[in-house]
């Protein structure tokens, strides 16, 4: 008899279970340049297959792949009933303060941009905090005292990370040059890794002997070009250190995985919360990337002085400038 109750009790909450992940429809729709950009959008792939495995619960998902379907994407995800919604980069965000208004009980996501909307959660990150420390190790391995940064598309979110960087390099090297160049001015800027490599290689001619890429799949043109001529790279976003062990001298990565992971969490279990949330250092919302693809290529002296400029910046001691906050930059 107790057995058979047992079997009762464990079908109805499979039976429950089921139900509340047939209920409960999360989506997400990444930005321009391919969920598999080994970068940005990736880094929330993984997220949101992460909170799937963890969860059994399926998300939707669509690919941006031209502007006009930007709004398109979200008004369609909201009418089919799913919720919460993440949306990927800072480009969504006019199309999600037109639609987000019209379906109040939505829960919204935006990752990169704010969207002041009561039923939009805002995730940006400080990715000039990320990018000094990058910036730091760059210029204790150059040989040069050249080092290079490649962006995508030439708006002020990159301008962020390049303000960071040059800061982190002259922190090191006061007289470090630093040779800046942004892949273009429209969205197909993060999806051009060919540029990116012709960039890199007019980069390296100029004396660069690491290069920062921060321009999604267009960074993947960049790694490569740095390998194929034995110089030095940084990745961005997710920690791209595999893609050329021996190489990528690190990587500068934004926990765009966590932000999706905890929006779809918070949502399941009825704690998603809107507003505004800024991840920086203090909160390992980004960091630098070591592991056995780059041991060797960080010594301890760059070690040692990365960690205090890490520990010198959650406390305060070190203000690294945010461009978005003046849309200038003092050391550039």
């Amino acid at each position: 008899m107790k057995l058979r109750l047992f079997a009762a009790v464990a079908a109805a909450a499979m039976m429950a279970t089921s139900a509340f992940a047939a209920e409960f429809k999360p989506a997400l729709i990444f930005d321009m340049g391919g969920k598999f950009d080994k970068s940005f959008n990736e880094s929330a792939y993984n997220g949101a297959e992460k909170f799937k495995a963890d969860t059994g619960i399926e998300y939707a998902e669509f690919e941006v792949t031209n502007a006009s379907q930007r709004e398109q994407a979200i008004r369609n995800f909201a009418r089919r009933g799913h919720n919460p919604i993440i949306v990927m980069g800072f480009q969504n965000a006019e199309p999600l303060g037109t639609v987000a208004p019209q379906f109040p009980e939505t829960s919204f996501a935006i990752i990169d941009m704010v969207v002041d909307l009561p039923n939009v959660r805002s995730v940006v990150f400080n990715e000039h905090e990320g990018s000094y420390l990058v910036g730091l190790l760059a210029a204790m391995k150059s040989e040069t005292g050249t080092v290079g940064f490649v962006g995508g598309m030439d708006v002020p979110l990159i301008r962020k990370f390049a303000c960071g960087y040059v800061q982190g390099v002259k922190a090191a090297n006061p007289d470090a040059k630093v040779i800046q160049n942004m892949t273009g001015e429209t969205p197909a800027a993060w999806n051009d890794p060919v540029k990116g490599g012709e960039i890199t290689k007019a980069q390296i001619d100029g004396g660069a002997d690491v290069v920062y890429a921060a321009a999604g799949g267009t960074g993947v043109g960049v790694l490569q070009k740095a390998a194929d001529e034995g110089k030095f790279s940084i990745g961005v976003d997710s920690n791209q250190n595999y893609l050329h062990p021996g190489s990528v001298l690190t990587s500068m990565v934004k926990r765009v995985d966590v932000a999706v992971y905890n929006a779809f969490m918070d949502a399941k279990d009825d704690t998603f919360e809107a507003g505004f949330n800024a991840l920086g250092l203090e909160a390992d919302g980004v960091g630098w990337a070591l592991d056995d693809n780059n041991a060797d290529l960080v010594s301890d002296e760059m070690k040692e002085a990365v960690e205090e400029a890490k520990a010198d910046i959650i406390a305060g001691t070190i203000s690294v400038h945010d461009y978005m906050s003046s849309d200038s930059c003092p050391v550039m």
